[in-house]
């Protein structure tokens, strides 16, 4: 039997020519086509090839988490991306885009406020990655944010972006049962809360020596 080769991350920009850049359509989000070729793993280059890519700005999610009662806060609201799947309503993590001069972080700590009236206090960085590269830009950061869930409650979100969005508070076993379950479709939110599962003990230890 043939062994893989395990060696990968050979390749950079200096791989890719980029020929031509189109914008195909600009509104709140952006529409560009691209014309490039790129170094194959024979060591030729590609034909040229042409792919649409939807453009996003990188945006960031945190899972509120309190350690003290070792429950989760999650948010509920209707998401354009589902309306016409079985499920239009999502349970997700709270989350938003990253506006100029702000941090990732920065951003977290808004939307907790913005989307569940939370205050954070402590955060941690989960990862980062692209939920589509196939066909969109976006990079998403994702954390973990120190809070105090008896305060979290009640319908929230930004009346000039139309936004109604529920606060769920719940035990992370429940939640985390949601992600088995299926019940929880949002990508950032099952990373969130597989993290969660598996790291939770060391994060607690942390945040009681800090």
């Amino acid at each position: 039997m043939q062994q893989s080769d395990k060696s990968f991350d050979v390749f950079s920009k200096k791989d890719i020519e980029i020929l031509n850049k189109e914008t195909l359509f600009s509104g709140f989000f952006k529409m560009i086509k691209y014309r490039f070729k790129h170094k194959k793993f024979s060591g030729d280059w590609s034909d040229v090839l042409e792919r649409e890519m939807f453009v996003r700005t990188r945006a960031s999610a945190m899972i509120p988490y309190d350690p003290m009662t070792d429950n989760v806060v999650l948010i509920e609201q209707i998401r354009v991306g589902a309306l016409e799947h079985p499920h239009p309503w999502q349970l997700e993590i709270v989350a938003g885009i990253i506006d100029k001069d702000e941090s990732p972080e920065d951003v977290v700590r808004r939307e907790a406020f913005e989307e569940a009236g939370l205050d954070v206090k402590r955060v941690e960085k989960i990862t980062a990655y692209y939920p589509s590269s196939g066909g969109c830009n976006e990079m998403l950061d994702v954390f973990v944010g120190e809070v105090d869930s008896s305060k979290a409650g009640g319908i929230h979100g930004l009346d000039e972006e139309g936004e109604d969005i529920k606060v769920h508070i719940m035990s992370r076993e429940e939640a985390y049962e949601l992600v088995k379950n299926g019940k929880i479709e949002n990508g950032a939110s099952i990373i969130a809360l597989q993290w969660l599962e598996l790291n939770r003990n060391e994060l607690k230890d942390r945040w009681q020596e800090s």
